[in-house]
């Protein structure tokens, strides 16, 4: 928790200050308070007393009152700003330390873990910090100034308040073992819920095209019953405390006016006023002291939570990130377009063995270099090794004849047209799907991105849309087709008009026409760029530069469509499970 209080600036602690100095003043005014009271008990018991000092004790009362009032008014709004901005700061730092996480470190946590923890677990902090902050700067000063105050009072009063501040700290003690350990299962089962309704919502033509909707709702309400019965008992466990923290406060105000009973009966009569007065006052600061460890209390109830979720977030900020940024931000040899493997091999930090063994290539620029194999040989983690989505475990990736490691990413990812597999559209319109990001250059033009449209053969279906390059595009393209949502993707990447183009399987969705014309319209278009292709149709490869055949991870065959025929087993099964004999003679 504290480590995250590194993010309150200089100017949020000297408001903090004033704060405290606020506050202590507002003890003050409450702590006064009772004080006046006694003397307007005292005056009004004594004969011959004054109207005016009674009014005027009353007035000092009231005095006090609005003092206190306007000191917690200002002290919130002070508060209430400090907790908004540190939970935007945190919030921001969260988000862009995730941005920078590399896969592997993404892994490690979950996607609806980390939306719970950049929503739900700072919004846990920022209450602490908005309601906590008063109450923990409050409730020592009120308990510490008023029992400093009781103290002389009387040794009866004083062992009564003592036995009932022991009883609610050994309740709020036990609650807090009780109940911290599973504040962290909440926190977990909140991530558990997010992603089974994450996973609803992207799946949901799939769940509704098998019927699975009771099988899913059956998932939801498994999770949903876990959470609730989990935070019941967190509940139930705190609301504990409330009945005995008003049972003690009525307990202890009944002994001290059975107690004060006594003194009054057995005193002398000229002391029975001044005790009378002293009990009325001692029953208002024990009160004092009660609400305190009431308001410490409050604070517990939060705490827990609050802890469990600054950890949380903690554990994200302070992930070490493993992909570090090199430091060339510029083009320092005359190559321009090649990408090179020597003698590279990768697997995944969790795993045993390798999944790419001992590749070497090197595509030149104006190349067309495509990768094809069997489902699971490694094709798409190849190309991943290219803008460092992952780091080579061994050997080296050059791009333009310097290590990828060596290069800023940033400069590195602007000499890429990256494709994924699956097609990704964010909500905006068409115009901002395809101009989307900042590849180092002047803005994207209307007239490039037309341009880009239209060799990635989406002009005819954009162009009918209703608004045309206008038409919003929803969160994850849910409102067009695959095919299309390939196409959007591919205009993207010519428009950034990169180096090295990258399509990961990026034709899958296309029927085998607009297959053709769009790689015949982007050889025309890419002629000056490296073409990097995964592929599972032959027919999308058949007329590259060079095609490298992958087998469990291994390179088992590298050259042209004809000579692979001839001379690798693994690609000439391929291609007959795909095409007839005769095809691929006349091919």
């Amino acid at each position: 928790m504290f480590k995250l209080l590194k993010n309150v600036t200089k100017k949020e602690w000297l408001i903090v200050v004033i704060c405290f100095a606020l506050i202590v003043g507002q003890v003050w005014l409450e702590l006064k308070m009772p004080d006046y009271m006694s003397e307007i008990t005292v005056l009004v018991q004594s004969e011959g007393s004054d109207i005016k000092d009674i009014i005027a004790n009353g007035a000092y009362m009231l005095a006090c009152a609005l003092g206190s009032l306007v000191s917690a008014v200002i002290t919130g709004y002070f508060i209430s700003n400090i907790s908004a901005r540190f939970s935007m700061d945190v919030r921001k730092k969260l988000f862009t330390k995730v941005e920078n996480l590399a896969m592997q470190e993404v892994k490690q946590f979950s996607t609806s873990s980390l939306i719970t923890r950049t929503t739900n677990d700072i919004t846990q902090v920022q209450m602490l910090i908005s309601m906590g902050l008063q109450l923990i700067i409050k409730a020592p000063i009120t308990a510490i100034w008023a029992i400093t105050k009781i103290l002389n009072k009387s040794v009866e009063w004083s062992i009564v308040t003592a036995v009932a501040v022991a009883v609610l700290l050994t309740t709020i003690i036990i609650l807090m073992i009780i109940v911290m350990p599973k504040f962290k299962i909440v926190q977990r089962l909140t991530d558990k819920i997010n992603g089974v309704t994450r996973e609803n919502l992207t799946g949901i033509r799939v769940v509704r095209a098998f019927n699975a909707e009771k099988y899913q709702e059956d998932k939801f309400e498994d999770v949903n019953n876990k959470l609730t019965n989990q935070q019941l008992f967190n509940q139930k466990a705190f609301a504990v405390l409330s009945p005995i923290m008003y049972l003690v406060m009525y307990f202890l105000t009944l002994a001290i006016y059975f107690i004060g009973a006594y003194l009054i009966k057995d005193a002398m009569m000229a002391d029975k006023l001044t005790i009378f007065g002293d009990m009325v006052v001692f029953s208002s600061y024990a009160m004092q002291v009660i609400m305190s460890f009431l308001m410490l209390a409050m604070i517990f109830m939060m705490f827990p939570r609050a802890s469990v979720s600054a950890n949380r977030i903690n554990e994200v900020l302070e992930t070490k990130i493993s992909i570090e940024d090199g430091s060339i931000t510029k083009d320092v040899t005359g190559e321009k377009g090649t990408v090179e493997f020597r003698n590279v091999s990768f697997k995944y930090p969790d795993a045993k063995e390798y999944l790419l063994k001992n590749i070497s290539f090197k595509a030149e620029k104006g190349q067309t270099v495509a990768f094809i194999g069997s489902t699971g040989s490694g094709k798409s983690t190849l190309i991943n090794l290219i803008p460092r989505f992952y780091d080579a475990t061994e050997g080296t990736v050059l791009v333009d004849g310097v290590d990828v490691k060596e290069y800023s990413q940033e400069f590195l990812h602007n000499k890429i047209g990256y494709v994924p597999q699956k097609a990704v559209m964010f909500d905006g319109t068409v115009n901002s799907n395809v101009a989307y990001g900042d590849n180092g250059k002047e803005e994207v033009t209307e007239e490039q991105i037309k341009k880009a449209v239209e060799v990635a053969q989406g002009k005819e279906f954009v162009e009918k849309m209703d608004d045309k390059y206008e038409t919003h595009i929803a969160s994850g393209g849910t409102n067009v087709s695959g095919g299309q949502k390939q196409r959007l993707a591919i205009a993207r990447a010519i428009a950034r008009d990169p180096e090295i183009y990258i399509f990961d399987d990026s034709f899958s969705a296309l029927d085998y026409k607009t297959d053709a014309v769009l790689r015949k319209a982007l050889k025309k278009h890419t002629k000056d760029a490296t073409n990097i292709i995964v592929a599972q149709r032959i027919g999308t490869i058949m007329n590259a530069d060079k095609i490298i055949v992958l087998d469990d991870g291994n390179c088992v065959g590298v050259g042209t469509h004809k000579e692979l025929l001839k001379k690798c087993k693994v690609y000439k099964q391929i291609a007959l499970s795909q095409l007839s004999k005769e095809e691929l003679e006349n091919a």
